[in-house]
C-alpha cells in the first residue's frame, strides 16, 4: 500500500501499540530461531517493527539486528519495498510479523531476493486480531466497534481490503518458493482497560475515528465486556500462523 495510506491507517495508534499489543511468545521465538540458518555474525531484519516486539523476542538469538518501519519509531525509516541494507549486509532471517498484508508483497519479495543471504529465511506470521477472533467477549467488543463505526472493517479513514491471494501462494510464486507452515497456540488474559488499549492500537478502531463519541464508546465497551469477565479477567485462546520460506536450493542444502 502507499505511504500516505499506510500512515493514515495507523494514525494515532503507536502509543497504544507499544503498551497494549501482545508480544511474541517464547515458543514462536524458538521456532524462528530453529528455522533460520546459523552463521556468525547472525543477522536479523525485522520488517514493520513498530515498537520492536519481534526484535525484543529474538534479540538473544542474533548478533546483528536491523528494524525497519514506515513510521518514525525505529532504526531505519523506510517502506519495506524500498529498503536496502548497508552494502554487504545480508540477513539470515527476515521477519514480517502482523505486517505482510500492508505490503506490496511481490515487490517486497523481489527486493528481498536481492539481499537475503543465500540460505536465508523469510518468516511471515500473525495471530488473529480482535476483529477475526471468535470468543464471545471478542465478538461483543467487535459488535460495539461496528455499532459506532459501521459494519465494514475500517483501516484508518479508509476500509480494510481482504483482496489478494493467500500468503503461502504469494511466497511460492516468489524466489522463496520452499514454504513450510506451523501453528503456535497462545493463551492470554486481559482486563477491560487493556482491551480498550488494544482496540485503540488497531487500524479498525484508531482513536480519532470516534471523534467526540470516544467516551461513550469506552462506556459501551466496558458494559458489553463486564458480563464475560471472571474476577475482572477476560481469557483469550489465540494462535500464530507461521510461514517460513526459503529458496529451493537453500532447502536442498540443509
Amino acid at each position: 500500500m502507499g505511504w500516505l495510506a499506510f500512515v493514515n491507517a495507523f494514525a494515532g495508534t503507536p502509543a497504544y501499540y507499544r503498551r497494549f499489543r501482545p508480544g511474541v511468545p517464547v515458543a514462536l521465538a524458538v521456532l524462528l530461531d530453529r528455522a533460520a540458518p546459523t552463521s556468525s555474525p547472525r543477522r536479523l531484519l525485522d520488517i514493520g517493527s513498530g515498537p520492536g516486539l519481534v526484535v525484543h523476542a529474538l534479540r538473544q538469538y542474533f548478533d546483528d539486528l536491523v528494524a525497519v518501519d514506515a513510521q518514525r519509531l525505529q532504526l531505519r525509516h523506510a517502506l519495506a519495498e524500498d529498503f536496502l541494507p548497508p552494502e554487504g549486509w545480508q540477513p539470515h532471517l527476515v521477519t514480517c510479523g502482523r505486517v505482510f498484508h500492508w505490503l506490496n508483497q511481490p515487490r517486497f519479495l523481489d527486493r528481498l531476493s536481492e539481499y537475503l543471504a543465500p540460505d536465508g529465511v523469510v518468516a511471515v506470521f500473525s495471530d488473529r486480531s480482535l476483529w477475526t477472533a471468535g470468543t464471545a467477549w471478542q465478538q461483543a467488543a467487535r459488535e460495539v466497534v461496528q455499532d459506532f463505526l459501521g459494519e465494514q472493517r475500517k483501516a484508518g479513514d479508509g476500509v480494510f481490503s481482504t483482496q489478494g491471494p493467500p500468503y503461502e501462494e504469494v511466497l511460492r510464486a516468489s524466489s522463496f518458493s520452499h514454504v513450510t507452515s506451523a501453528v503456535v497456540p497462545v493463551r492470554r488474559q486481559w482486563t477491560i482497560s487493556q482491551v480498550l488499549g488494544y482496540l485503540y492500537s488497531a487500524s479498525f478502531a484508531a482513536p480519532h475515528l470516534f471523534g467526540d463519541r470516544r467516551d461513550a464508546f469506552e462506556v459501551v465497551v466496558a458494559n458489553a465486556l463486564t458480563p464475560f469477565a471472571d474476577s475482572g479477567v477476560l481469557t483469550e485462546d489465540n494462535a500464530f500462523t507461521v510461514l517460513t520460506a526459503r529458496r529451493p536450493h537453500a532447502h536442498e542444502g540443509r
